[in-house]
């Protein structure tokens, strides 16, 4: 991944585990549309053949005998900006798509697939060109403008194993100021801006729904080797944009399945302004557990957790309210 473009490392805006969901394809004769927003990589089994043919880990539709192609559309679970998109082809050698392009909408409300096909304003983000199979196939995106919905051709017909829309979220105000949120969470427009060390999962990981079910799900970093005197100067460290202003109340360090390597402690501090303040002081941790602290502190637009020396959480969650100037921000013209 050292050659992959940047826009890789923001978080997929359109996986499974973040809420997307494939709502509509033309056609899934050969294999299914919900694949393409799995959040693990392809496989392939050869000579594995069901009553459809040759069974794929991708979308797969029919080979085309009349003119047109083929299309899917994807409610991203996380409506925002998006900065590139990976059209997989993984292990598609002679049934890949020659060209595709991808288009998107910023939708309001929970329209049906026939609206959404039929009446959303459908805006170019890549424009028709030609792919490789059995590649990842990778497409900046520059446009400033929130979507819900992306929508990809096939052109004319063929195979994709996965579809990443990378990208930052971007929350509706109009929930974020109807009570307490985690203001951290991908899903209400919080991302990782820094971080020492992701060698085993991504940091974005930690900022999920939901509960890790493996270690995978979550943040671990590779081990620390220290040479004499080190011990207590080095650690592995994240930073997190919060999704606007606010005023926060409760920390969440979240450890489950890290039994072995959790980290040893942990302290959290809060950015008021140009001043980094202690939210949490150094706290010792427990493997395989959820620590809730409360905290007091306004005015907060970054966290920064620093973990004592290495390992690995599940989640972090900093619930509190906006300030009016974290809401009034998110309401002003993009």
């Amino acid at each position: 991944m050292t050659d992959a473009p940047k826009f890789t490392q923001l978080p997929d805006l359109a996986v499974r585990s973040l809420g997307g969901s494939v709502v509509w394809a033309n056609d899934e004769s050969f294999a299914e549309k919900e694949n393409l927003i799995r959040p693990l990589p392809p496989g392939f089994s050869p000579a594995t053949f069901g009553h459809k043919g040759q069974v794929y880990d991708g979308w797969e539709t029919r080979r085309r005998r009349e003119p047109g192609c083929d299309e899917a559309i994807v409610r991203l679970g996380v409506p925002g900006v998006i900065h590139g998109v990976v059209v997989d082809t993984a292990f598609f050698t002679g049934n890949y798509p020659p060209e595709i392009s991808l288009e998107a909408a910023a939708v309001a409300g929970y329209p049906s697939p026939e609206a959404l096909r039929d009446e959303a304003k459908w805006e170019p983000l890549v424009l028709r060109t030609a792919v490789t199979g059995d590649s990842a196939n990778m497409f900046p995106v520059s446009d400033e403008r929130r979507f819900t919905h992306v929508k990809l051709t096939l052109i004319p017909d063929g195979g994709v194993a996965r579809l990443r829309v990378h990208g930052y979220g971007v929350p509706d105000p109009e929930f974020l100021a109807a009570g307490p949120v985690d203001v951290a969470a991908l899903e209400n427009g919080g991302h990782v801006t820094g971080c020492s060390n992701w060698f085993y999962s991504s940091p974005h990981n930690l900022l999920m729904p939901g509960y890790a079910r493996v270690m995978g799900d979550g943040w671990e970093t590779s081990r620390r080797r220290f040479s004499p005197g080190e011990w207590e100067s080095s650690n592995d460290w994240v930073e997190v944009h919060l999704a606007a202003e606010a005023a926060l109340r409760v920390v969440e360090l979240d450890t489950t399945c890290f039994l072995h390597n959790a980290p040893g402690a942990a302290s959290v501090r809060g950015r008021v302004g140009d001043e980094w303040v202690e939210l949490l002081p150094r706290t010792a941790l427990q493997p395989d557990t959820r620590h809730r602290f409360r905290v007091e502190a306004a005015g907060v637009t970054d966290l920064r957790l620093d973990i004592y020396p290495d390992g690995g959480l599940s989640r972090l969650r900093a619930w509190g309210t906006l300030t009016p100037a974290g809401l009034a921000a998110l309401t002003e013209p993009r």
